[in-house]
């Protein structure tokens, strides 16, 4: 009785959601077809920010661009130190995996303290300053104003990377708070939370003084994450409040929702902004995009739950997990659909541009880990792959194959416009390409074939433990090769950066048309 008063539970839960997400959609389609009518009539056929019939831009942003670029550059420059930093931590931790007694001489060089150091310094360090950068190039583009405030940025950055460097210095040391994305002691944590003020501060006097009264689906993802993030940070990092069962509830529904309500907001939106930006033409679908947007809202906040299948948890809370994790087909495939629609109808681009190739690359990953990740989450799939590698391909397919390759992209894109040049050596950026992407597809595969083959094994009563332990050695040797040909990548992703930025902006001021 429980267990079908839970299941019932669940499922008027799921038709008040799709009842509320319809009319939300309804309404604002209608809103939606009037925005894009009175844009078109006034900025012509490519809405707010893109380009006019004749395929020129009415818009010049160079002044916009000139308030912007001093907070970016650092942003980018800062989220590159920590991924070059944190992707070798990676390949150390990774080695260790098949060579266990390697670099054990103190205890911060060992797997758990590693690990931790790679996951953090990516997470928070690369992923979110990277991202955080590109919404500061982006909304004031979008809102057609320049940026407010634009010292105030340059102090969050500094707070942001001094918070970043003493947590990883804090749990190297073995003091932690012991929870996966959750590492950084509270303490310490403050640091970020201020330093996400003086990021808010800014973005949200530059929304409140946009000389557009229609905000493009960027700016929803964008002006969400701002919102979501900073409450899903604050709940999980109440310190004295949640223990036991409850602490690991928690636990998973942050560190989860930071890739789905933090991270997957950036990246699709920085998408959404440079697929049609880079192409010229509008996006497929403005209904659609509505679909993805409102789906991801209503849907994505419940479904880490599905991490602690079979354990001490309400099994009604699980199913209610399982059941959104599925639902997520909803949005992704709106998505899917609004961006992939549109790159295939200009594949010219792709050969033209190459930021374009990472960002269309890294949005079809976005498309297939959150395939992955609604299939996974049911539990006969999920019984054979949980406490498997499986799961760390999986995640490394959202968080690097998908928010990472898009931010290469985007940098890609932002960097010659902001320092007015183009890069010296454009086949450094398409050995990069190609480092990253042979590199992630041995990483995944490796991973999730191991991953299968560990858990199958686990399962089989006539198997020891041991022999699941030992059958994914060349799995994770494959693992630490891809691994490296990434961090190869990211090494040429530095270097390129670095010189573009080496000169004065003087030297060369008009290489790249303003847009």
């Amino acid at each position: 009785m429980p267990i079908t008063m839970g299941l019932l539970l669940g499922l008027s839960f799921v038709v008040s959601l799709l009842a509320l997400s319809f009319l939300i959609w309804a309404i604002a389609t209608r809103q939606f077809a009037l925005d894009r009518a009175h844009a078109a009539t006034v900025f012509g056929k490519g809405g707010a920010d893109g380009p006019d019939t004749d395929g020129t831009h009415l818009f010049d942003t160079t002044g916009i661009d000139r308030v912007s670029a001093r907070p970016v550059r650092l942003l980018i420059l800062g989220a590159i130190f920590w991924l070059v930093l944190g992707s070798t931590f990676g390949v150390i931790a990774s080695l260790k995996l098949h060579w266990p007694d390697w670099l054990n001489q103190a205890a911060p060089l060992t797997f758990g303290r590693m690990r931790a150091l790679h996951l953090n310094l990516v997470a928070y360090g690369w992923l979110s300053q990277i991202g955080i950068a590109c919404m500061f190039w982006i909304l004031p583009r979008i809102f057609r104003t320049p940026l407010r405030a634009p010292r105030l940025p340059v102090i969050g950055f500094w707070l942001w990377n001094i918070g970043v460097a003493l947590g990883a210095l804090a749990f190297a040391q073995g003091w932690t708070d012991g929870e996966e994305w959750l590492e950084f002691p509270w303490q310490l944590d403050m640091l970020l939370v201020l330093a996400g003020v003086f990021f808010v501060v800014p973005l949200v006097k530059t929304a409140r003084a946009r000389e557009v009264g229609h905000i493009y689906v960027t700016g929803w993802y964008f002006l969400a994450s701002m919102v979501w993030f900073p409450c899903l940070f604050f709940i999980a990092n109440l310190p004295g409040i949640h223990y036991g069962v409850e602490e690991a509830t928690v636990n998973w529904w942050f560190a989860h929702n930071v890739l789905g309500l933090w991270l997957t907001p950036l990246g699709v939106g920085t998408a959404y902004y440079f697929i049609p930006k880079i192409i010229g033409k509008p996006i497929y679908s403005y209904s659609l995009s509505l679909i993805g947007f409102w789906g991801l809202a209503l849907f994505y906040s419940q479904v880490g739950i599905h991490h602690l299948i079979g354990g001490p948890v309400p099994t009604w809370v699980v199913t209610l997990s399982v059941v959104h994790s599925v639902m997520m087909f909803i949005p992704v495939i709106a998505v899917a659909i609004n961006q992939h629609v549109t790159v295939a109808r200009n594949l010219w681009a792709l050969k033209e541009s190459l930021p374009l190739r990472f960002i269309s690359f890294g949005a079809v990953m976005y498309t297939l880990a959150s395939f992955q990740g609604s299939i996974e989450a049911l539990r006969s799939v999920n019984s054979i792959t949980h406490f498997t590698h499986y799961t760390v391909g999986h995640a490394h397919l959202g968080a690097y194959a998908f928010v990472s390759i898009v931010m290469f992209g985007a940098a890609y894109h932002i960097l010659p416009r902001m320092m007015g040049r183009e890069f010296a050596n454009p086949g450094l950026i398409r050995l990069h390409f190609w480092l990253v992407v042979v590199g992630f597809a041995i990483y995944f595969f490796a991973l999730t074939i191991g991953g299968l083959l560990q858990g199958l094994a686990m399962l089989d009563a006539t198997r020891s433990f041991a022999e699941s332990v030992i059958l994914t050695k060349p799995w994770l040797e494959a693992r630490s090769v891809g691994g490296t040909m990434m961090t190869l990548g990211h090494i040429l992703f530095a270097i390129n950066v670095i010189g573009i930025l080496r000169k004065p902006r003087a030297i060369a001021q008009s290489a790249v048309a303003a847009e």
